[in-house]
């Protein structure tokens, strides 16, 4: 029941925690109305847009990308508090959110998230008339969206280097060195990336580069033809191509 997921989460969680004070402060920040000419009439039921407006909200605030987002949707009480979910609930493919963001740019809905915020944060006593606007949704869904190609692209040129390391790692052993293991050791979508346009950007150029650098050795003449035919690899290429 959401009556116990409440107690569960307020004596599990500080009073602190960003979800939990979003809830108890703001109630209800968003609702189905809000979003309703995005989505049809009829066929079957979708996933409440205004819970996903609200995990978009999270997911911008502690820097996730959409996979990672979904997985705190399912494991995290304070997420689930927020929601008015039950403890057990499976919650959605992390797909959804970008079909959201996706409907909201399509009928011209990208602010509304903001708008809402902005009415309700009003009301609550929390935003004087007259103060400075530090972002709009528009910022957000950009934010959001480089977190996934990051998230892509680095998952990308892992897996090519899982598959090198597996098919041949006598000719990979030299390329490598230890910032590459620390980079690339662990699944990206275990990674939190790092906050700040800058440092972003700079992590972002570092995996082009390593990406182009074994590209580079592959298509080298001490490489064996085979290894360009390694399906990691010709994704990898496809995906540098096009990022």
């Amino acid at each position: 029941m959401p009556e116990l997921t409440a107690r569960v989460v307020r004596a599990s969680f500080p009073r602190g925690t960003l979800a939990i004070r979003i809830r108890e402060v703001l109630g209800a920040l968003f609702t189905d109305e809000d979003f309703a000419a995005a989505f049809p009439d009829r066929g079957r039921p979708a996933i409440s847009p205004g819970a996903l407006a609200l995990v978009s909200v999270l997911q911008y605030a502690e820097g996730l990308s959409d996979r990672q987002a979904a997985d705190q949707v399912r494991a995290r009480m304070d997420w689930k508090f927020l929601l008015a979910l039950e403890l057990d609930d499976p919650g959605f493919d992390f797909t959804v959110l970008g079909d959201f963001r996706s409907r909201l740019i399509m009928h011209g809905l990208e602010e509304r998230v903001l708008e809402a915020m902005l009415a309700r944060l009003s009301e609550a006593g929390l935003l004087r008339a007259g103060g400075r606007q530090r972002t709009d949704s528009t910022h957000v869904l950009a934010a959001v969206r480089t977190l996934n190609r990051m998230e892509f692209v680095g998952e990308t040129l892992r897996a090519a280097l899982e598959a090198l390391a597996a098919a041949a790692p006598d000719w990979l052993a030299p390329l490598i060195s230890s910032a590459w293991v620390e980079r690339y050791g662990n699944k990206v979508d275990n990674y939190r990336f790092p906050k700040g346009e800058n440092v972003r950007r700079e992590w972002a150029e570092q995996v082009g580069r390593d990406g182009f650098a074994l590209l580079d050795a592959i298509d080298g003449p001490s490489a064996v033809a085979w290894l360009r035919e390694v399906p990691a690899v010709r994704i990898l290429r496809r995906a540098w191509a096009e990022q």
